[in-house]
């Protein structure tokens, strides 16, 4: 279930191998992206069904127990804040049981919360239909834009089993990239998902086919930085399933629905940052959340720098730790209001505004490594 194994190395012994920030360069094949467990069949479903999948236990394999949090270069595929940082950045952390910590990242320490990144049923060929002409149509809009605004299928590098042939070409040529979330779940990176969580999944074929794959060790909301949270090196996932016959129409459910589980992160302390529709240049969106969100995400970055910390680090940290991100105000014209909220207790400094000012704990001598375009 490894994200883009292709730049992954074995560990050796407890700890990761080096891994330079090139394994993340602007050359890599990102029409491979996704290898996922499944798609399993379950007995009964069909469509209109919900599948009721319990996420009974998740965890790291005890052979490479580390994983890595990057972001890519702006050419191909950046991140949430790639105009920010455009080249490609990684950083790799080790697990110590339920906590983590960073060799490019000191003074943080935090405990995870692992979580599929992607899990979710088959979609129909309406649906899938659907798809591709929603996301061709935006890609039209802006063909040659850099992050493109949507990933069409690639037939080239399309994983479809034991088809073979012009079958195989002809799937291949209209099978959805696993890139985003859509009605059918897919790669929603909601960090609740973890042990202890009840989603409802809606069913559009036959037997559901549930697939499961990318496990995080833990994610900030948002997972900003793309090749975001911290993607597990390997994992597995302990699941049960069960159906509500009709769901969909009964519940009026379109898209997954879920109940968190009962573990989640202790912290209770938090610096909480705010954004408003106002991008860095000062100009101004109407209600325009995410540019919202992306200014409390850039606040709290230029605040971590003031203890030392690289913006390349805190961007990292917004992405791994478990960050909170919520939209406070979306109805006063003409600024939304998003809010970011830092845990202080995962800081081994503490990072709080006083009247003597910010002490700078760190003196920049380790850094996250860079591959330049």
């Amino acid at each position: 279930m490894n994200k883009r194994p292709s730049y992954l190395a074995r560990a050796l012994g407890r700890k990761a191998p080096y891994q330079p920030a090139q394994s993340l360069r602007q050359d890599l094949d990102l029409t491979i992206v996704h290898y996922l467990s499944g798609p399993v069949g379950v007995k009964g479903a069909q469509p209109g069904d919900l599948l009721v999948v319990d996420l009974l236990d998740l965890g790291a394999k005890e052979e490479v127990p580390w994983g890595f949090n990057g972001f890519f270069a702006k050419k191909n595929g950046g991140g949430f804040l790639t105009d920010e940082f455009p080249m490609a950045q990684k950083s790799i952390w080790d697990f110590h049981g339920i906590y983590t910590t960073s060799r490019h990242i000191p003074g943080v320490r935090f405990a995870g919360q692992i979580h599929p990144g992607l899990i979710g049923c088959l979609p129909s060929h309406d649906l899938l239909k659907t798809w591709n002409k929603r996301e061709l149509g935006l890609i039209a809009t802006d063909p040659d834009r850099v992050p493109p605004l949507a990933n069409p299928p690639v037939s080239r590098t399309a994983h479809m089993g034991k088809m073979k042939g012009e079958a195989r070409d002809k799937a291949a040529a209209e099978a959805a990239r696993t890139v985003p979330p859509r009605e059918h779940g897919g790669n929603c990176d909601i960090k609740d998902l973890s042990k202890g969580s009840r989603i409802y999944f809606p069913v559009y074929v036959d037997g559901a086919g549930l697939s499961v794959g990318d496990l995080h060790f833990a994610q900030g909301d948002g997972e900003i930085t793309f090749c975001g949270a911290i993607e597990m090196a390997g994992g597995w996932v302990h699941m049960r399933v069960e159906l509500i016959k009709d769901g969909m129409s009964k519940y009026g459910i379109k898209n997954p629905v879920f109940k968190p589980g009962p573990l989640t992160p202790n912290y209770n302390d938090y610096l909480i940052f705010e954004g408003i529709s106002v991008d860095s240049d000062g100009k101004q969106y109407y209600l325009d959340a995410n540019v919202a969100y992306k200014q409390a995400c850039l606040n709290a970055i230029e605040y971590l720098k003031k203890f030392g910390f690289s913006g390349a680090q805190g961007y990292s940290i917004l992405g791994s730790a478990p960050v909170q991100g919520h939209f406070s105000g979306v109805v006063d014209i003409p600024n939304s209001c998003a809010t970011l909220w830092l845990p202080t207790q995962i800081f081994e400094f503490d990072i709080r505004p006083n009247a003597s000012g910010p002490v700078k704990y760190l003196d920049g001598s380790i850094n996250m490594p860079i591959s330049y375009d």
